[in-house]
């Protein structure tokens, strides 16, 4: 082994330790608390957003079918009103 190799090993041995202590010390802790609030607060605020969208959506369908279910009751209308006028008329 070449003292090039072990002194990698012993430097990137150093840096992960130390890297270790970095991630872990108060400082760091809070910045990941911080971002960690933050990504909760972005959740709450699209589930809502997706909670609107639904409700809108929702609502639109409902009116939709009613909307629908008139324009049937409508044409039924018409026709039987139809099937009248065409009865009565003798040739």
């Amino acid at each position: 082994m070449s003292w090039g190799k072990i002194g990698l090993f012993v430097g990137g041995a150093m840096f992960g330790s130390a890297g270790i202590k970095g991630l872990s010390s108060k400082d760091a802790k809070k910045v990941y608390t911080h971002t960690v609030a933050a990504a909760l607060r972005v959740k709450e605020c699209l589930m809502t957003t997706v909670t609107k969208v639904k409700e809108n959506s929702d609502d639109i369908l409902a009116e939709a079918r009613e909307i629908n279910e008139k324009r049937a009751e409508a044409e039924k209308i018409d026709d039987t009103s139809i099937e009248d006028l065409t009865g009565d008329v003798e040739l």
